[in-house]
């Protein structure tokens, strides 16, 4: 059998691969995107349409992309922003909580800066000559 040369020049000698041929540089395997970007909020929109006329979401899930539990999904996030679902926050809501979260760690970091500062200052504070001693 012919010898098979890897793709890759960084495979480690000495280990017993399978294939020599499939091992890949570590840049080509972390450029592989493990998620999809997101579909645009028109897309979207004209997918809570369709089921809005009468459409399935599997039927829909058959000759578009999205899984029909996506547009399943996207059905009740569209009812909690129109107020007809209450089980979950609308995107109003759910930016601000994350607005908040962000300004309550910053407030958080900026409570310990001050402590740390506070603990490094306190010993000058208190360290003051006593009453009834004379220093000079």
């Amino acid at each position: 059998m012919d010898h098979v040369e890897p793709i890759a020049k960084s495979c480690r000698p000495g280990y017993d691969f399978f294939l020599a041929s499939i091992c890949l540089e570590p840049k080509e395997v972390l450029t592989m995107s493990k998620h999809r970007r997101p579909y645009a909020k028109a897309f979207r929109q004209q997918m809570v349409d369709l089921v809005l006329s009468g459409r399935s979401p599997a039927d829909l899930a058959k000759e578009f992309e999205p899984t029909a539990e996506t547009i399943f999904n996207w059905m009740a996030q569209a009812e909690r922003e129109a107020s007809t679902r209450y089980d979950g926050l609308t995107s109003a809501e759910r930016h601000e909580l994350i607005r908040l979260r962000s300004e309550n760690l910053q407030l958080k970091i900026e409570r310990q800066i001050l402590a740390r500062a506070a603990g490094c200052f306190a010993p000058e504070c208190h360290s003051s000559p006593d009453k009834g001693t004379n220093s000079g």
